[in-house]
């Protein structure tokens, strides 16, 4: 008897048990299309909750709670793991998770090439340094210090984090564009070591970015291999996702069979258009690794726009030595006219996103750290260049300089036809690669991606109910259990007795996201009841205010006495 069938059978026990008894539970959902996460198909049944646990999922009759709500037509599943989220920031700033409980979203995974720790003093300073419209006190050095500092503060969703290898490689050498010694790539390693024994769940890279675009296969190996040694994942932003695209994969691939470590390509796409017909070779080349043994997985945005910086438009070697020495190079006119060339030139050697998006039209500048440049959010960097009567070369650099920024900025990149035929690929799980925001206060300071907003309930409203690409099962279950799989989270992303209480009720019919890039600070509707460990945090559609949200752990967790991923 396998694990599943045996907890059937022990849950048909206990059901008939607890109903006989009349056990009281906390709360039970009523009469609802229970979508248990495994991606078998819906079944009308109650789910009832005690403290922070699933405690029955079935026809519990005549059972009672302390609440009890009739959700009758409605969907009831796990809930959604949001696979690549920014709201390191944001949940400081606003614990609530406002944009993302909306979607049903009750775990935040962190740590796309930097995470929030390992900090030395001078990363601290930096960190500081650098803030934006969130300003807040770096009151932690390691990554399990800071997300304990998030749940201390009081956050409604869980939080998890790999650790970033451009992190680790910042910490032990800087900015610098060269090898680490073998003394330093020993530090690197024992770092990874030190996050992995915190909770983190592997170690993620991104490598179009400088630093990150200076480490070696060979480097990414040693760090993969550090994390394998306690059961974590390889995530990563691949060297490219364009011009490159196809040995990128190939470098994750290596990646995973060198360090024998399970892998995950972040926001999967081909970028720039004449990419697009490489998807298919993309698939064909993971899909092949797979049936060769090797667990590798991806996820992605329900998007054909991607959103980062005007760093991701210039090459790495002029911001060499981190954000001050790339911003005064770029005050130099011999190397800004190096910069503008290398911008405006077709190239394999480095990610120019600029050029990807085929026109200066298709960068679209949404966030600025002074407030004196506030007023060009929304405008593309071709308006702004014919606003100051510069090239768009010369305006992305001057905007950098005067906002002392990377200055955040929308590329439209993807092809529609590509996006649908990554929803279909089974491996495929969802992240927003936003942070989780509010239309109130300090977010409304910038115009984010309309994924901050709508990732989820697109992929449900748009993609699964009107287009058809996926079943809804399908869709949850690689919202929930696929990548609860993937990361080894213990107790969590299907609703089953003993689980962790993440769920949510959300209306099939009725679930849309309204967020667009010209007014994204729109919620999604269709998401009426979020549980998350327990506690109700929306209610009827309307966030109640509680703050339930904790740490989960990885596998490499190690404090005596406790278990991982809860």
């Amino acid at each position: 008897m396998d694990r599943r069938t045996r907890a059937a059978v022990i849950g048909v026990v206990w059901l008939a048990w607890a109903c006989s008894a009349g056990v009281e539970y906390d709360v039970i959902l009523r009469g609802g299309a229970v979508y248990d996460g495994t991606g078998a198909p819906p079944f009308r049944g109650d789910v009832a909750i005690a403290g922070d646990t699933i405690a029955a999922v079935g026809e519990l009759g005549r059972a009672r709670a302390a609440m009890e709500i009739d959700v009758t037509g409605l969907a009831v599943a796990p809930g959604f793991i949001n696979m690549l989220s920014w709201a390191t920031e944001s949940l400081i700033e606003d614990g609530r998770s406002q944009s993302d409980i909306r979607q049903g979203v009750t775990l935040e995974v962190f740590g796309e090439g930097t995470s929030m720790g390992p900090l030395n003093d001078s990363m601290k300073v930096e960190m500081l340094a650098l803030q934006g419209d969130i300003k807040f006190a770096v009151e932690w050095r390691t990554l399990g210090e800071y997300l304990e500092y998030l749940v201390a503060r009081g956050i409604a969703t869980n939080v998890a984090s790999f650790v970033g290898a451009t992190t680790v490689r910042v910490h032990a050498l800087g900015y610098e564009d060269r090898a680490p010694t073998p003394e330093e790539l020993d530090h690197m390693r024992a770092l990874v070591r030190g996050a992995m024994e915190e909770g983190a769940l592997g170690v993620g890279s991104a490598l179009i970015y400088a630093p990150g675009f200076y480490a070696r296969t060979d480097e990414l190996v040693e760090l993969a291999r550090a994390a394998a040694t306690y059961g974590g994942m390889y995530i990563s932003h691949m060297r490219s996702e364009g011009n490159r695209l196809e040995e990128a994969v190939d470098e994750v691939v290596t990646i995973a069979r060198e360090a024998k470590i399970p892998a995950e390509i972040y926001h999967l796409k081909a970028a720039g258009r004449t990419n697009w017909e490489k998807l298919d070779r993309v698939i064909a080349k993971i899909e092949a690794a797979r049936a060769g043994g090797l667990r590798v997985t991806a996820n992605m945005y329900t998007y054909t726009a991607g959103a980062t910086g005007l760093d991701a438009a210039m090459p790495p070697w002029v911001q060499e030595g981190g954000h001050r020495a790339w911003v005064e190079r770029l005050k130099d006119p011999g190397i800004r006219a190096r910069v503008r060339r290398e911008m405006s030139t077709p190239t394999d050697r480095w990610e120019n996103l600029y050029l990807a998006a085929g026109s200066p039209e298709n960068a679209l500048l949404v966030e600025f750290r002074q407030d004196s440049l506030k007023y060009l959010t929304g405008k593309t960097l071709v308006e702004v260049a014919r606003m100051w009567r510069k090239s768009p070369e010369e305006t992305a650099m001057d905007l950098v300089i005067k906002d002392d920024s990377r200055v955040g900025t929308v590329y439209f990149l993807m092809s529609e036809d590509n996006v649908r035929r990554q929803i279909a690929l089974p491996w495929v799980s969802f992240g927003s690669d936003a942070a989780s925001l509010a239309p109130e206060g300090v977010f409304l300071k910038s115009n984010p991606h309309p994924r901050a907003y709508g990732t989820f309930a697109r992929l449900l409203g748009r993609y699964v109910r009107e287009e058809k690409v996926i079943p809804l099962e399908e869709a949850i279950r690689r919202l929930t259990s696929l990548p609860a799989g993937n990361l080894h989270l213990e107790r969590r992303g299907e609703l089953q007795r003993g689980y962790y209480a993440d769920v949510v009720v959300l209306d099939p019919a009725a679930i849309a996201d309204h967020a667009t890039y010209e007014n994204p600070h729109q919620y999604a509707t269709g998401v009426l009841h979020v549980f998350v460990n327990g506690a109700q945090v929306l209610r009827h559609g309307e966030h109640t205010g509680v703050k339930p949200g904790r740490v989960v752990r990885g596998p490499g967790w190690k404090r005596a006495g406790t278990t991982t991923g809860g």
